[in-house]
């Protein structure tokens, strides 16, 4: 993506600086001017006029040359009556994304006016049209800002008509005229196109997005944009799971417990995040596959290595989910999805940014509801007691779920770049229609859910002499319950019989837990020089537990979730940056240290009353390592390499009191992480653009924890070391002018148990039971522009998702033939979307059909995922 600054623009900071308001004015005057250009890095700026060569064509780093985008037909503004009355003069800045056929997509007011005229200029820009920007010949997308101003003639010279002041175009005209009969030279209207001569024009070349700079840094990280996905009925498990390297899988529908994997290890192994602040502190206990994408600018996926400034403890990488951060004007966006099996989706968000003072407010909230009835084949006895293979309907499988947050606060002053501070609450209740991963026993009346709420305060502030300040502290409060008293026994067909209290255990069980949680991290970074760079992170985290069991086995005695449970993690970290060979090798080395302090009660077998303290302390440390080398503009390589470490969560330390026993001998995780990569992004071919990347991975974990039981009570210990090799790699084309996409990618791994002694040790050497090893995405995308309206779109999208075949259990173990296993599935579905982009809205429209050959769908063991489906989603954008 290229970004100039227009002739006749300024910067928003220089609007600022010069308290001087936009305007609106005619375009389309002098439609062979351009813009001028100079090769920049990305942030900095360099001045140039338009003289400097006939066509304003500059060149980039690497030698390539760039021709700015040129206007070659304009728009007239509508005049609002209220900016006539008042007579606002004055220049609307606007930020122009110009496609590469030359279209504008979007125009966002940069530096507004007032009295009605920003609209009105915006509206008018994106009648615009331009010959699309250049690097090497190659049309490519580009950002322009804009300044489109308006001048009222002076009085004298203004000529009595009905027609005065009613078309932008009529009053700029005049504007020229009256300017010529003061001036010894023509000062043209600079909404017109034309470069001005009195000043030198700044022009800023961009590189790269800040996805794009992530995705080529030296971090082992994958960076996918969700706007594409939030037009269409896919939920974030769905997104994620596209990737390669990445499994999401479900047992059963919308909400349901998910088992995330990432390169070989999974579930808690993986760290989450929202914008930096781990997910339980940011409203979402339910976990990250039911995130809501239309709350989610892009994701960014951190494979094994994981950067000092999360300050996170992960073993096998992390995720973090970005929300949007441009804070420029007012925004406003909100989605519906309707689709099988009762599905309700609804998505709100909307910010404002008083540009004069810097304060902005936010707001964004969700509402999921999904009944999830949908048919299933499940072994249902007869009169004898004969199972037999039915067709019948989930019917306690519905999930709720809804939630908000506000944040308020200033960006962009001198004393602060940004602090806000961030409230939140959200709550889910799920009904349980069996055991996880285990479609066996029905269940008709258990439930479990939480509340959360909390708030985070944030505050980033340059502090001088290349020192910059990034703290964060947040709190959360949760409340969680599971509620099993039902006297019922269940079958398929939701009948009840008479039984014993109770459906999940042997006894009822009515629990609430209470969990206060409180956060902070905070980071310095210091550049001493523009090729080193250094990084300090300091990550505390406590949480307090306690809870209630409401129907004891023993009245008299003490109920054991009421005793005291608190746990504090520390994670340290030093990073040091390295740039060498005018950015064409950049290298990342860090250390972290790890500290968990336990202090606990726990009963004393045989004694109701008696409680002893249990308190443990742990310390390690963690090393690694980013290496990526660039060999040309579009292929780089990387390597990186972490000694990770995972201190034990809350739960596996502290059980849960009743069924789950707690173990506080725990062992952090560990595992020795490496990737081997290369990526090709060539985006400006005249065949398209083609993006290509490889990469290898191992993980050699130790120590891994595992819920062990004996079918009465359970707990978590450090059983077995395991090793995974894996290979990912993906592939895209997009075609010039972007009327056609085809994306792919396919993940191999193996990962097998590696313990010589212990549980597993019977079966060292062999895969690791019940996982995937080889699946692949495809997708092809074919788009159609202005098919009813201006700068409308239609795209028809079919994706595909395949998943070999693997055992639920030991490949070794028993006869192959006999061996229970879940199938290869192959599953397809077909979007078809509208995008009618209705200035200063853009609505969007889909129907979705998922599952398209009806297959039958599996996940974990026995338990069917939803077939066929239908969804429909609408999307409105101002």
């Amino acid at each position: 993506m290229l970004t100039f600054v227009h002739p006749g623009a300024q910067t928003p900071a220089q609007a600022q600086e010069a308290g001087a308001p936009g305007g609106v004015g005619r375009a389309g005057g002098d439609r062979g001017a351009s813009a001028p250009a100079a090769s920049a890095k990305d942030g900095e700026r360099a001045p140039s006029s338009a003289g400097d060569t006939p066509s304003g064509a500059r060149s980039d780093v690497s030698g390539t040359q760039i021709e700015p985008p040129r206007l070659i037909e304009g728009a007239e503004a509508e005049v609002p009556p209220e900016a006539r009355a008042a007579r606002r003069e004055g220049k609307v800045v606007l930020k122009l994304l110009i496609d590469v056929e030359g279209r504008v997509t979007e125009a966002e007011v940069a530096s507004p006016l007032g009295h009605g005229l920003d609209e009105a200029a915006r509206t008018a820009a994106l009648r615009f049209r331009f010959t699309p920007a250049r690097r090497g010949g190659t049309p490519v997308a580009s950002r322009i800002l804009y300044a489109y101003e308006f001048r009222f003639p002076e009085e004298p010279l203004a000529e009595p008509s009905p027609a005065v002041g009613d078309r932008a175009g009529v009053t700029a005209e005049r504007a020229i005229a009256a300017t010529r009969s003061e001036q010894t030279a023509p000062r043209p209207v600079q909404g017109a196109g034309q470069a001005s001569s009195a000043a030198p024009v700044e022009v800023t070349v961009r590189g790269a997005t800040m996805a794009e700079r992530l995705q080529q840094s030296a971090q082992a990280i994958k960076v996918i944009d969700t706007e594409p996905a939030q037009r269409r009925a896919a939920d974030m498990g769905e997104v994620l799971a596209r990737t390669e390297g990445v499994g999401v899988r479900r047992s059963g529908g919308l909400g349901s417990t998910t088992r995330f994997s990432l390169s070989g290890l999974s579930n808690d192994q993986i760290r989450f995040f929202l914008d930096g602040v781990p997910l339980d502190f940011a409203g979402f206990p339910f976990g990250i596959a039911n995130v809501p994408v239309n709350l989610i600018e892009r994701v960014e996926i951190y494979r094994g290595v994981v950067p000092v400034r999360l300050g996170a403890d992960a073993l096998g990488g992390a995720v973090n989910l970005v929300t949007d951060q441009e804070v420029r004007g007012t925004h406003g966006a909100a989605s519906y999805e309707i689709g099988s099996f009762d599905t309700h989706r609804l998505a709100v968000t909307a910010r404002h940014l008083h540009e004069p003072s810097g304060f902005l407010a936010r707001v964004n909230g969700f509402l999921d509801y999904a009944r999830n009835d949908y048919p299933v084949t499940a072994d249902v006895p007869d009169a004898d007691f004969v199972e037999h293979p039915a067709r019948v309907y989930r019917f306690h499988d519905a999930y709720r779920a809804a939630g908000g947050g506000v944040e308020l606060g200033f960006v962009n002053r001198p004393w602060a770049r940004r602090l806000l501070l961030r409230a939140f609450l959200t709550a889910y209740d799920k009904e349980i229609q069996h055991k996880l991963g285990v479609m066996k026993v029905p269940y008709g009346e258990v439930t479990n859910g939480e509340a959360t709420t909390g708030a985070t305060l944030r505050y980033e502030q340059p502090l001088g002499r290349g020192v910059a300040l990034d703290a964060i502290a947040g709190y959360a409060y949760g409340r969680a319950t599971f509620l099993d008293v039902s006297e019922c026994t269940y079958d398929w067909y939701g009948h009840c019989s008479p039984g014993k209290p109770g459906e999940d255990d042997t006894r009822p069980r009515d629990q609430v837990f209470w969990e206060h949680s409180g956060y902070g991290r905070l980071n310095l970074r210091f550049r001493p020089h523009p090729e080193h760079a250094l990084q300090i992170s300091v990550s505390p985290m406590f949480v307090t537990r306690t809870g209630d069991e409401r129907r004891q086995a023993n009245p008299e005695g003490r109920d054991p979730l009421t005793a005291d449970r608190d746990l504090v993690n520390w994670v340290h970290g030093v990073e040091h940056q390295l740039n060498l060979l005018d950015d064409r090798l950049e290298n990342l080395l860090f250390v972290k240290q790890y500290v968990q302090l336990v202090r606990s009660e726990e009963s004393v077998q045989g004694l109701a009353d008696r409680f002893r303290r249990r308190d443990r302390d742990t310390h390690r440390l963690g090393v690694g390592d980013g290496l990526r080398f660039r060999f040309s503009e579009w292929l780089y390589a990387k390597a990186s390499y972490e000694w990770a470490r995972r201190l034990p969560r809350p739960d596996e330390v502290f059980g849960d009191g009743a069924l789950i026993l707690d173990n506080l001998e725990l062992s952090p995780e560990t595992s020795h992480n490496g990737n081997l990569g290369v990526s090709v992004d060539a985006g400006d071919t005249a065949a398209g653009a083609w993006r290509l990347e490889a990469n290898g991975y191992l993980r050699e974990a130790d120590d891994l924890i595992v819920l062990l039981g004996n079918g009465q009570v359970s707990r978590y210990d450090n059983v077995f070391s395991a090793r995974a090799l894996g290979v990912e790699a993906s592939a895209g084309w997009t075609s010039p002018g972007e009327h056609a996409a085809l994306d792919g990618n396919v993940t191999y791994e193996d990962f097998r148990n590696t313990s010589e002694d212990g549980t597993f040790a019977r079966n060292a050497g062999q895969r690791m039971p019940n996982r995937p090893w080889l699946f692949a995405n495809g997708s092809a995308r074919v788009q159609l522009r202005e098919v009813a309206a201006p700068r409308d779109e239609l795209a028809l999208t079919w994706s595909t998702r395949y998943v070999h075949g693997f055992f639920l259990g030991w490949e070794r173990n028993g006869r192959r033939e006999d061996k229970a296993r879940v199938p290869s599935q192959l599953l397809h579905s077909l979007a078809l979307t509208y995008v009618a982009r209705l200035a200063p809205r853009t609505l969007s429209f889909t129907v979705e059909a998922h599952n398209l050959s009806d297959e039958p769908a599996f996940d974990f063991y026995g338990v069917q995922r939803p077939g066929r489906a239908f969804f429909s989603k609408a999307m409105l954008e101002m």
